[in-house]
């Protein structure tokens, strides 16, 4: 494999994150040059050397192998995690060395956990930077640069390849630089609407634009220690339940719904699941909170319940209320969201509703093989049939997502952490949801964790947003030979 190529392709990237630390600096310089001016000009300027060196030194090449492909994403995440970090540490204050990590970790991968226990401490630069990451993250700092640097060229369609999981890929008709255009364009355009009717509810512009790049994003980063709650304004719930639950969506799918193409989400069976599953769920839990007394009315058990249900289902995270007061049942549903999560090829995590269908129609086709042994059956997800080998890594997926869950309990618990939140904080980070229950919740902070288990989580929401496999291809020393 050619090192020198790989660095050549991250360098790209690094350029990309350096545009938006330049982008967060320039805010810093308009607020009266406030404490986040020089640690992120400096950020600016030592991300941009390190990308353009290897730019400099190594010749373009159009053709790139698989192997070489993944190191490129691979390193590309990690790398930009890094480099996240530089404007945190420099400016101090909470950051040490793990937290600063944890935080670009927890933006760049979406998941939204924090261990900030003053958000509003930091200067507006900064807090841009910080909901940056998220947007970068949100559609894929490599599908980013795929769109913005024409020199990747035919390497274009094998580097997508990699950082699209084949679920996802399903729902596009189209050529990879197309593919690349959609999910720009959709994501872009999410951010946009977003942040206008944000302004529209209340919201100031830098507010709005945070606020828009974590619904796009489905990350959770707020610019206020009391999350969307500090509002506590129907309007901007309203404004936020719609973006998060429409982030929870195949991009391509949106695509298709708004330039009425058949593949849309009325006839999508993945979205009608989606949507439908978690109607059912909100509904759950909003008549829990009515039935249990936390609300006189259900139309004010709705505004939160829906909220919360939609927040966890998107793996957005943001909180309008203290759900460790709920009751049980509500909890359950809210815990079932957060492991099912939204559709392949959206900016949510979790295990994907694609794959819940596909595993639901495996135990069907089960019970149905039992009674007919000579029966030949087709797995078909909106009318595509999968192939042996999609079914088999869907299952495969779903069973190590399990096993992270587990570990990462146990790695929680070890480290003093209750069961409750050990479970919860583990199935969070693994689905890049976010905030946990118990003492982890949606208005908390993870600053108490030990530094092991910080750096675990982030181990977890790595392996969560480059769906498992990827990152562990790293470890095998072997296979980049």
């Amino acid at each position: 494999m050619r090192f020198h190529v790989v660095l050549r392709y991250i360098g790209m990237v690094l350029l990309f994150n350096a545009a938006f630390m330049l982008i967060s600096a320039l805010i810093s310089y308009t607020n009266g040059i406030d404490s986040g001016y020089t640690p992120l000009m400096l950020s600016t300027l030592l991300t941009a050397t390190l990308g353009l060196f290897p730019m400099i030194f190594v010749k373009s090449t159009r053709q790139i192998n698989s192997k070489e492909s993944y190191a490129i994403m691979i390193g590309a995440w990690i790398m930009s995690c890094v480099v996240g970090t530089f404007p945190f540490l420099m400016w101090g204050g909470e950051f040490t060395f793990t937290n600063a990590w944890f935080e670009s970790v927890s933006g760049f991968t979406t998941t939204g956990s924090t261990i900030l226990s003053n958000i509003e401490a930091l200067p507006k630069g900064l807090l841009f930077w910080r909901s940056s990451t998220h947007w970068l993250g949100g559609a894929g700092v490599v599908i980013f640069s795929l769109v913005i640097l024409p020199s990747f060229g035919k390497a274009r369609s094998t580097i997508t390849s990699v950082e699209l999981s084949s679920l996802a890929r399903d729902n596009y008709r189209y050529r990879t630089r197309k593919i690349v255009q959609i999910i720009c364009m959709v994501y872009i355009g999410l951010t946009i609407s977003s942040t206008l009717l944000f302004k529209v509810a209340g919201m100031d512009w830098f507010d709005a634009i945070n606020h828009s790049f974590s619904v796009s994003a489905t990350g959770g980063f707020s610019t206020k220690n009391a999350s969307l709650a500090y509002y506590n304004n129907v309007w901007i719930d309203l404004v936020a339940i719609f973006f998060m639950l429409i982030g929870g969506i195949h991009l391509g799918v949106i695509y298709a719904t708004f330039t009425g193409k058949k593949n849309n989400m009325f006839r999508s069976e993945i979205a009608r699941y989606y949507l439908i599953s978690t109607l059912i769920a909100c509904t759950i839990i909003s008549l829990s909170l009515v039935i249990s007394g936390n609300y006189d009315s259900f139309g004010e058990a709705a505004r939160y319940g829906f909220f919360q249900g939609i927040s966890m289902v998107s793996t957005t995270g943001f909180a309008t209320a203290d759900a460790n007061l709920w009751p049980p049942i509500a909890l359950l549903c809210i815990i079932l969201l957060g492991i099912q999560c939204g559709c392949a090829g959206s900016t949510s995590g979790g295990l994907k509703t694609d794959r819940v269908i596909l595993a639901g129609k495996l135990i069907k086709q089960n019970f149905i093989k039992q009674q007919h042994p000579t029966a030949v059956m087709r797995t078909k997800i909106d009318g595509t049939t999968q192939d042996s080998e999609s079914v088999n890594y869907a299952i495969l997926y779903i069973v190590m997502f399990v096993m992270l869950v587990i570990l990462g309990s146990i790695v929680n618990t070890a480290c003093g952490m209750d069961i409750g939140t050990s479970f919860t904080a583990a199935l969070t980070w693994t689905g890049n949801v976010g905030p946990a229950f118990g003492s982890m919740g949606g208005f908390d902070s993870f600053a108490a964790l030990p530094e092991f288990a910080k750096l675990f989580g982030t181990l977890l929401m790595l392996l969560g947003r480059l769906e498992i496999f990827g990152l562990i291809q790293l470890f095998l020393m072997k296979w980049w030979i």
